[in-house]
């Protein structure tokens, strides 16, 4: 039985040579067909060359003129020891971001370095990229050594700068070894031009590699696709990702948790009914007994379970040129299932093109972007970690059905406290609930310093529109801090968090149909945009009303006497003295609160609600 394929992703600077080693590889195992063998020759006659082995993996006249690689590409290879799947991954800057799909699947990674270039700018993010996706095994090879008449003294230089490299990045010590692809030296046999030279060939290091666990010896997932009913027969249709399915065995399907043992099990076109099915096979199956399983359930060993739950860690690669953001809803869909999430925090990015951390904070993930997250999800799904059975850990996200970006579910940290909870929907509907008030929920959020006005505004408000039959609800930031938030200090992080707090409160009043006033100081821009944008995900009529005073006039105000207790440092963390405020740049609507009597505000406060949400102006 074939052990599943060592996958090995080759990685370095453009023109270092990395789709010549390819060619020139399958070219010295006799992997190629005569048809190959020949058009590679017509394609290298037409160019004046003898023979341009990179012609066999670029797939377009076009790369061949540029001499670009922009595709990824997956190239089946076997020798006598072992199965092989050969990713030729794209070195120009320009299309750096396709490493990142190519690499992630990959088991090991030969790196390129030109012999007479030394190592550049991509090998630095190259090496980050293997660190980020966990890539242990690695060989160098300082390629076209015969552009530096095979000189020692040029590959130790090469190899010791690398090593230094490699240790930043605290990457395991990796095997170094002198080539040249185009000529052939040390790709399959050992160089006579490089006797000082006494290590593995290309072909010998990559038989050393630690081989990928066989998918047939990993625990059993077969993945549910459809129930098809026949006269008395149930037929349960799906794929066997892992492990092998055999008649009679018991198989437990998550996440109902009924098992039966196995009756009978076809495969398509099979005149035979055969007695096991092994990974890639699609069966269909019938049981014993007559269990309710659906599509998205997954079938197991009852003693080898998939993980349940609705909080995992995910590493995503976003592919939208819209951001992915915090507390956005989105579709995961995992082998079969589907199911509604929230990106609930963001713990890591990189740009996959420069392999660097964003200059920002950490409110979205933007095109291109790798971020390692974690996601709430909507409904328990079943999942494995995708370093252990990678078709139940691997995942692709769509927004408003279409195809954004995809994952893979990470080790959790530690499990959540609420792994067992279950996101509940009303049976009434957003719709429904605006039939019944005459309106939609919304939310108003007023922001300013303190004694800027907000709290007199928000209540001539709300007054105003109840009177007007309108259902509307104050969140005053102080009175939330009497209890929803009473444990949280004025620090920058516990503002941020009361600020989240608050937000999420609002939103679920605006879900039950109601206009929500939420005056708070809000000092942090970024933390009002996060709503903001989450409001607009999630179709909240939304907008935000800068109450605005000079700070003087705020002072002088001072109704509780803040200000005067802040500068005397008896308050500390107090906004507009000793902690920051963020104005708005574009607000909904800008009050200027000391430069107008407080009846125009008023006034022009209430013709700003109306107009925004076309509520009737009369009762």
């Amino acid at each position: 039985m074939n052990p599943s394929p060592l996958r090995i992703i080759t990685i370095g600077h453009v023109d270092h040579g990395k789709s010549t080693l390819l060619g020139r590889l399958l070219f010295n195992t006799d992997a190629l067909s005569q048809e190959k063998l020949t058009a590679l020759a017509s394609a290298s006659q037409a160019e004046g060359k003898e023979m341009e082995f990179a012609f066999l993996l670029d797939a377009f006249a076009e790369e061949q003129r540029q001499n670009i690689t922009i595709e990824t590409t997956q190239i089946p290879f076997r020798t006598s020891q072992r199965d092989y799947l050969l990713i030729d991954a794209p070195g120009h800057e320009e299309f750096l971001k396709n490493m990142v799909t190519g690499a992630t699947s990959a088991h090991a990674a030969l790196l390129l370095i030109d012999a007479a270039e030394g190592i550049k700018q991509q090998t630095h993010r190259h090496l980050q990229l293997l660190a980020l996706l966990g890539i242990k095994q690695i060989a160098v090879l300082i390629n076209k050594m015969d552009l530096v008449h095979y000189d020692v003294v040029t590959f130790q230089k090469i190899a010791t700068a690398t090593e230094q490299l490699f240790g930043d990045f605290h990457l395991p010590k990796p095997l170094f070894i002198p080539i040249s692809a185009r000529l052939g030296e040390n790709i399959t046999t050992a160089s006579l031009l490089m006797p000082w030279y006494q290590g593995p060939t290309l072909l010998e290091a990559m038989d050393r590699f630690h081989a990928p666990p066989s998918l047939h010896e990993s625990p059993l997932r077969l993945i549910v696709q459809d129930v098809y009913h026949f006269e008395k027969r149930r037929l349960i249709v799906g794929r066997v990702e892992s492990g092998t399915l055999r008649v009679g065995q018991e198989v437990l399907f998550s996440p109902s948790g009924k098992k039966s043992s196995l009756r009978s099990l076809e495969e398509w076109n099979t005149p035979i009914a055969p007695t096991t099915a092994l990974p890639g096979a699609s069966v269909a199956i019938t049981l014993e007994e007559p269990l309710f399983i659906e599509r998205g359930h997954v079938g197991s060993d009852p003693h080898s379970l998939p993980l349940q739950g609705d909080e995992i860690n995910a590493q995503i690669f976003w592919l939208d040129p819209q951001p992915l953001l915090l507390n956005q809803s989105i579709t995961l869909k995992l082998g079969t299932q589907s199911v509604q999430a929230s990106l609930i925090a963001i713990k890591h990015i990189h740009d996959a093109m420069t392999l660097q951390p964003p200059a920002r904070e950490y409110v979205e993930v933007a095109q291109h972007e790798v971020a390692t997250v974690s996601l709430h999800l909507h409904q328990s799904i079943v999942y494995d970690h995708h370093d252990q059975i990678e078709a139940t850990g691997r995942f692709a996200v769509e927004v408003e059905n279409r195809f954004r970006g995809g994952g893979i579910i990470l080790k959790n940290e530690k499990r959540s406290s609420h792994s067992n909870l279950t996101w509940s929907s009303s049976y009434i509907s957003r719709e429904a609930r605006r039939k019944q008030f005459g309106h939609p929920g919304a939310i108003l959020y007023f922001t300013g310093l303190s004694g800027a006005g907000k709290s007199t505004l928000a209540k001539s408000l709300e007054k105003y529109l109840h009177e007007r039959n309108i259902a509307t609800f104050i969140l005053d930031g102080d009175n939330l801090r009497y209890g929803l938030c009473s444990d949280l200090s004025f620090s920058k992080e516990d503002r941020t968090e009361n600020m989240r707090r608050v937000g999420e409160v609002a939103k679920l009043f605006a879900e039950a149909g109601l206009i929500v006033i939420v005056a708070l100081i809000a000092p942090f821009r970024a933390d009002r945009e996060l709503l903001r944008t989450s409001c607009l995900r999630e179709k909240i009529p939304f907008a935000e009303i800068f109450i605005d005073a000079s700070l003087s006039t705020c002072k002088e105000r001072d109704p509780h006497g803040l200000y005067a207790k802040a500068q005397a440092g008896t308050i500390t963390h107090f906004t507009g003295i000793t902690s920051p405020y963020e104005s708005p740049d574009t607000p909904d609507l800008h009050l200027i609160t000391d430069q107008h009597s407080l009846e125009e505000t008023i006034q022009e406060l209430e013709q700003f609600v109306l107009e925004k949400f076309s509520f009737p102006s009369q009762t």
